[in-house]
């Protein structure tokens, strides 16, 4: 799945994987990108940052930083968001459980659905003035 603010690989899903009752996928988030405030109604997702650095939103809470290591849980009806800060891709691997909110993700504006073994790419906004 690709989106004007990154990509994300399932890796294993209710719809891919007979008897697969949870949902996990590779999360890119390129920098200075991140994706709005949405809720997965029917999941409770947990966030596990690879590698880059980003701010978080969960619920009514105050924005907190997340980097490398960080673990983030967000109760099913929860109000989220994610931003990468940095300068390289935020990976991120993401749970939901019980699976198939991922579904929901076909609606997003912007989305692409890329056939299998594609590799996503992304063009890059206001690189075109000539550098001096």
């Amino acid at each position: 799945m690709v989106f004007d603010w990154g990509s994300i690989k399932w890796l294993v899903d209710p719809d891919g994987v007979p008897g697969a009752s949870s949902t996990l996928g590779e999360v890119i988030i390129n920098p200075d990108r991140g994706h709005d405030r949405h809720e997965h109604p029917g999941s409770d997702e947990i966030l596990y940052i690879i590698e880059g650095e980003g701010r978080q939103t969960v619920g009514d809470g105050p924005e907190f930083p997340v980097t490398a290591g960080d673990a983030v849980w967000i109760p099913r009806g929860t109000l989220h968001s994610t931003f990468n800060t940095g300068w390289r891709p935020l990976r991120i691997l993401a749970t939901y459980t019980p699976g198939g909110a991922e579904a929901a993700l076909r609606e997003v504006p912007g989305f692409v659905e890329l056939a299998p073994g594609a590799h996503p790419t992304w063009e890059m906004g206001g690189r075109d003035e000539p550098r001096g």
